[in-house]
């Protein structure tokens, strides 16, 4: 099936569909709360902006719900700071952006350039590598630390 015309939470639903996993209400949720962000949440996050939209999830079906997408390749999980993860949507068509992370509080701020794709790409020429994907983390510390 062609994902071009489907948006994030269909393509996931498919996929979960696919993978012989039912539609739980806790996956919904999150999946609903996640087709709706331009960048990563951590779990707390995402039972916040569940919790102020009226719909309640335990925080042990949120941790299932994200592991279960990252495994099924439709979340990236994000290293933060302090053990702390954020997870994000992988678009089906490719399309990405990049993070600079605060060490300190774990702010997350997503960045895209061009050049540093190209780069990329012509380290793939250059290489005796068929590159699938990568993630580039800038770290340190944002002005407020």
């Amino acid at each position: 099936m062609a994902t071009e015309n489907l948006s994030w939470s269909d393509h996931a639903l498919t996929t979960l569909e696919r993978a012989g996993h039912r539609k739980g209400g806790a996956r919904l949720a999150v999946i609903g709360l996640l087709e709706t962000q331009s960048c990563a949440l951590n779990a707390l996050e995402i039972e916040e902006g569940l919790k102020s939209s009226g719909v309640k999830v335990g925080r042990a079906s949120i941790y299932r719900a994200l592991e279960q997408l990252e495994e099924l390749g439709l979340l990236r999980r994000l290293d933060v700071s302090k053990g702390t993860a954020s997870y994000e949507r992988i678009d089906p068509e490719g399309h990405h952006h990049h993070h600079i992370v605060c060490d300190e509080c774990g702010k997350v701020v997503p960045f895209e350039d061009p050049k540093l794709e190209l780069a990329i790409s012509a380290v793939e020429r250059s290489s005796d590598f068929d590159i699938s994907g990568h993630e580039v983390i800038l770290r340190g510390q944002c002005a407020n630390c």
